[in-house]
């Protein structure tokens, strides 16, 4: 019987309180499928300002298991980790997950299971049953997998995130689109192949604080938007001809008033609002046009999505090994 190989990779940005207790829960949780299972933790460290990175290469130099480090020669944002792990991955099936413990291990252990009974299945995708967030945050999410639905053109699963487990020749899709704004859930989406859509229920983190703030949450749903959808820029065009259509009738009604009824025409402070109205429509219209532009630009320069700065790594009852690697690893 032929062995059965997973990779999980974990992207890490100050996790020094995580990262050891992720990995005894990994080893609690696949060591008893040594049977049929080889698996890997790919951890990034995303440019952490804690000890994460010391406490990984403790752990390499540990060699509790099969375990790679890729450490980033600043932050780059987990979207960068995600496929930098994919590069680094060596496995059949690969799994992203989070360093914080809030998505458990026996999740990627059935979601692994059930791609191995099912190979017409290609991924299996994670989502919470019932968040941990405050009522606002529920409710801005809920929001925004509404409106990214209703302005791209491709499908996306409420809730489903990057937890998830995927095949091989979905992971070679993935990195075949070696894009610098990176969306993941819109990229899992995209390429589609076939996906089981499993519940599971969020743990609570098990130690520090989230990085992510109300303020980057928009800022990523605003990307996410803009780099699956075009409908901004038609919904600037429609809101110019509506604009266009009410002053022509608005023109119509002023001359109508001064013809018929001899009415003066609105003074001043009509033409104030009107003014302050389309200016402010008008560079709406254009910073639309400047994000788009704006990643057109960067697309353009072709930069790497990340920058490794060392790569530690070991097999399980195996030294360590350290590999400097100071370049970009933008594939096309």
């Amino acid at each position: 019987m032929s062995m059965t190989t997973l990779s999980l990779v974990v992207p890490c940005f100050n996790e020094q309180d995580n990262v050891r207790d992720f990995a005894e829960s990994v080893q609690q949780e696949l060591d008893p499928l040594s049977a049929w299972l080889e698996y890997e933790i790919v951890f990034i460290n995303d440019g952490s300002r804690d000890a994460t990175l010391e406490t990984l290469k403790q752990l390499v130099h540990e060699a509790p298991c099969s375990i790679t480090v890729v450490d980033f020669s600043r932050n780059f944002g987990k979207e960068a980790a995600i496929y930098a792990g994919l590069q680094n991955a060596k496995g059949d099936y690969i799994a992203f997950v989070d360093a914080d413990l809030q998505q458990p291990i026996a999740v990627v252990r059935q979601m692994l299971e059930h791609l191995e009974a099912d190979p017409e299945c290609d991924a299996a995708a994670a989502y919470p049953q019932q968040r941990l967030e405050g009522a606002g945050i529920s409710f801005l999410k809920r929001s925004f997998y509404r409106v990214i639905n209703a302005m791209c053109e491709i499908p996306f699963h409420a809730d489903a995130s990057d937890f998830r487990v995927i095949r091989r020749p979905v992971a070679e899709a993935i990195l075949a689109m070696p894009e610098y704004h990176r969306f993941s859930k819109g990229i899992f989406s995209w390429i589609g192949f076939n996906t089981w859509y499993c519940p599971y229920e969020v743990q609570a983190r098990h130690a520090g604080q989230s990085s992510w703030s109300t303020r980057q949450l928009f800022h990523y749903a605003f990307d996410g938007i803009i780099s699956f959808s075009t409908k901004p820029l038609k919904l600037a065009t429609g809101l110019g001809g509506v604009i266009s259509a009410c002053s022509l009738v608005y023109m119509i009604v002023v001359v109508l008033q001064k013809l018929i009824w001899g009415n003066d025409v609105p003074g001043y402070p009509t033409l104030v609002v009107l003014i302050l109205l389309m200016g402010g429509i008008q560079l709406v219209v254009l910073g639309i046009m400047g994000e788009y532009l704006a990643r057109v630009h960067i697309e353009t320069k072709h930069r790497p999505i990340y920058l490794q700065k060392a790569r530690y790594s070991c097999r399980r009852g195996e030294s360590a090994q350290q590999v400097e690697a100071p370049k970009g690893d933008r594939q096309a």
